[in-house]
């Protein structure tokens, strides 16, 4: 028989506080801190310590929370699929989307590392630098910038494209990028899953563009209203563009037959003139 593995008793306090702190929230969110640092972790829990907690710990100990509170909480199992390499759990009290916007909205400038893609076109720009004359306009010659002095400082000559977007950087951009104090990468909690009631909302889920969800339902209204029209399907926001649309047909038929109408009295009347003029005019 496979002896039992000793669990020391600060894992014991780790997994206690986990399973804890999952059955007292209603929502939990599952972070991948990979590629993300320490200190900006940090700045995230403290600008929003009252909103959230955040606590890390090595995945065997989460998997363990979750397994001893599932029994307590409907759809915890299904985070254990998020849980991998560098994990922390959130618990909130907030919305899971309300809690995505505040942590896209914590995101920081970082700088590139080689092996990335450029987020957007690279360009260093013309005009002055810090930088003291010396051997760093070689070296910006050595990279294809043209370089001269202006004022006591190196100046740029002429921008300079870096990289298009989606371009894979490499060491010789990364460099040249860091030089000039350009950070174009930004870094963000990234969570990969919440768990609300039961239902996990995956990042995709989550981060969905408001702007274009507000555009799509506005363009479903349109659509929805101008199909009630084209049935004659009356509805509390077709009705007034279906009697508009009626009354003008019924004019146009009452035109065309000569039906005299409060409306088109004066039109059928004048058009009988023109008719006995032309008459008159014929038997003269």
């Amino acid at each position: 028989m496979k002896p039992k593995a000793h669990v020391s008793d600060k894992k014991k306090k780790i997994v206690a506080q986990i399973s804890k702190l999952l059955v007292s929230h209603p929502v939990i969110g599952v972070l991948n801190l990979e590629g993300l640092s320490s200190g900006m972790l940090q700045k995230v829990k403290n600008q929003q310590r009252d909103q959230f907690t955040i606590v890390m710990a090595k995945k065997r100990l989460i998997n363990i929370a979750l397994d001893q509170a599932s029994s307590k909480v409907k759809g915890l199992e299904k985070l254990k699929e998020f849980v991998t390499g560098n994990t922390a759990l959130l618990f909130t009290k907030d919305n899971p989307f309300k809690l995505q916007k505040l942590l896209t909205k914590a995101k920081v400038p970082a700088s590139a590392k080689p092996g990335q893609k450029a987020p957007r076109d690279l360009i260093i720009p013309a005009g002055p630098t810090s930088f003291s004359p010396g051997p760093i306009i070689g070296e910006l010659g050595a990279l294809g910038i043209k370089a001269g002095i202006e004022g006591g400082k190196v100046a740029v000559k002429q921008e300079k494209l870096v990289a298009k977007e989606g371009d894979i950087l490499d060491q010789k951009a990364v460099s040249l990028l860091m030089k000039f104090g350009i950070q174009p990468m930004e870094l963000m909690v990234n969570m990969v899953a919440a768990l609300e009631e039961g239902v996990v909302f995956t990042k995709e889920v989550l981060s969905v563009d408001e702007k274009q969800y507000l555009d799509n339902i506005t363009a479903m209204a349109r659509e929805a209203l101008n199909l009630a029209v084209f049935v004659r399907f009356p509805t509390k926001e077709s009705v007034t563009i279906l009697v508009t649309k009626a009354a003008r047909e019924a004019n146009a038929i009452a035109d065309s037959r000569d039906i005299m109408t409060k409306d088109n009295v004066g039109r059928v009347l004048a058009k009988a003139e023109r008719q006995m003029q032309n008459v008159q005019s014929k038997l003269q």
